[in-house]
């Protein structure tokens, strides 16, 4: 049986109810997906929700993913809010969205802006699902970017955008267990969970502030099959004391640059698992997989005719697709796409012989007595050497050429070393000859600075001073 096209989430769990029985499970529970057909957390209240703007704030995933099931077809639009959102961004988010209800597992949101909304709390007890005639909705979704600066972005999706690239066998897909280090209440977590609803699947949910071998000791405990985070997310893994209570199938990276450094080790770790690295961003949806074990991607990608298409106009990898987002809201330019239809991802990139090379972010670039550095090409290089775990290349300000470039460098464990990452002699010294021999010069970064651990977005990547 082939997937076809939702038109909801919960008639997708109708037209599944003959299949085996799935699950969600958290660290705070689980949720067999085929009760959810029998019952509602939503007290009762799901008809009083019908047609309205709805926010979804919820520490909980499980409440997050329940919620969504109950409220797709149902609210007009539904507003997904990311677990670090900070409280002082909701008045403009609840007026820029024309919220006017709130599905929460708290009772504690106190602030003005919400007040005149109507307030549902989504509890851990389940009552039977009211059978009530509903007004059908085709039902908004709304993404919030994950901005550095000022009030995310809201991004408007529908349904049959965010699940264009979920395709296949569903006798296949309900042999799948899967796991994410992403939150579902972003872009990428979200996929995976509209994958399992969807596709017939089980997902092991992450929970907000789990620790990274909890996890994937439950990972191996349910026995997941497909695992997908960022490279950051895998550097931190392959490192961890619990990297082999997992044993997945296919391992996915997506969200940064995978260098080859970090494609080798996961093939090396994981031998009996497809390793695949992805491009998508909450703007664009998923571009394409690369499933070849190199980093980059064929140049013959560029310019072919399809269902997602792509082209590189000056340096800047751009989509044309389905699976974009439909538009802004609040903002002054409202269209994500040009007049050809092509949303400008702002991922650089560069063509050596037959395939194309990221460079990093547009926004990022370093400006070195007017050249530019891309942070990220240069990380890919100190990243190849065997003693380094995970770097971070940033600019300093310098009075003659404005900025320079230094990196941060998280080494691995060293035997014989006191600490984990004291550096041994010359490592240094090694590394900037690394960096001399594959870079120009503008790039080989001034000083070098080896540190215990780099911090991550709430995406799961590198943080930067950039989005």
């Amino acid at each position: 049986m082939q997937l076809r096209d939702p038109r909801s989430l919960r008639d997708a769990l109708i037209d599944a109810s003959s299949r085996a029985d799935r699950f969600l499970w958290s660290a705070e529970g689980e949720i067999s997906l085929g009760n959810l057909l029998r019952g509602t957390i939503l007290g009762g209240r799901r008809s009083e929700l019908s047609g309205r703007s709805v926010l979804i704030v919820t520490h909980d995933q499980l409440a997050t993913a329940w919620s969504l099931i109950e409220l797709d077809g149902v609210a007009r639009r539904v507003v997904i809010c990311p677990p670090e959102m900070a409280a002082n961004y909701l008045p403009a988010l609840v007026a820029r969205a024309g919220v006017d209800a709130i599905v929460s597992d708290t009772a504690c949101l106190e602030q003005n802006c919400l007040r005149n909304c109507l307030h549902v709390i989504c509890g851990s007890n389940t009552l039977s699902a009211e059978e009530v005639r509903l007004d059908r909705y085709p039902t908004e979704w709304v993404l919030l970017t994950s901005g550095t600066t000022g009030s995310p972005k809201m991004l408007v999706h529908s349904l049959a955008s965010l699940a264009g690239a979920i395709k296949g066998d569903v006798t296949q897909e309900s042999r799948i267990i899967w796991g994410t280090f992403y939150d579902i209440r972003r872009y990428g977590g979200l996929q995976i969970f509209l994958r399992t609803v969807l596709g017939g699947a089980s997902f092991v949910i992450s929970s907000v502030g789990e620790r990274l071998g909890d996890y994937l000791v439950r990972l191996g405990a349910h026995a997941a099959t497909h695992i997908l985070g960022t490279p950051s997310h895998w550097r931190r893994v392959v490192m961890s004391p619990f990297a082999h209570a997992i044993a997945p199938r296919y391992v996915r990276l997506s969200g940064e640059i995978a260098d080859q450094a970090i494609l080798n080790k996961l093939r090396s770790f994981y031998l009996q698992a497809g390793i695949t690295h992805a491009f998508a961003s909450t703007e664009a949806g998923v571009g394409f997989e690369v499933n070849d074990g190199l980093e980059g991607f064929p140049a013959h990608l560029v310019g072919r005719r399809g269902e997602v298409e792509l082209k590189v106009d000056n340096g800047s990898v751009r989509i044309r697709s389905a699976r974009i987002a439909q538009r802004y809201i609040g903002e002054k330019i409202s269209t994500l796409a040009d007049d050809e239809g092509f949303v400008d991802t702002g991922d650089m990139v560069e063509l050596r012989g037959e395939r194309y090379y990221f460079l990093g972010r547009r926004g990022g670039v370093i400006n070195v007595g007017g050249l530019k550095v891309h942070p990220e090409e240069v990380e890919a290089v100190i990243n190849r050497h065997p003693q380094v775990r995970m770097s971070r290349v940033r600019s300093r300000k310098n009075p003659i050429t404005g900025s320079i470039v230094v990196a941060d460098i998280v080494l691995k464990p060293q035997p014989g070393c006191e600490g984990p990452n004291t550096p041994v002699v010359g490592l240094q010294r090694e590394i900037l000859q690394s960096c001399r021999e594959l870079l120009a010069r503008h790039k080989i970064p001034a000083a070098i600075y080896f540190v215990p651990d780099l911090a991550l977005s709430a995406s799961g990547k590198v943080a930067r001073d950039y989005a």
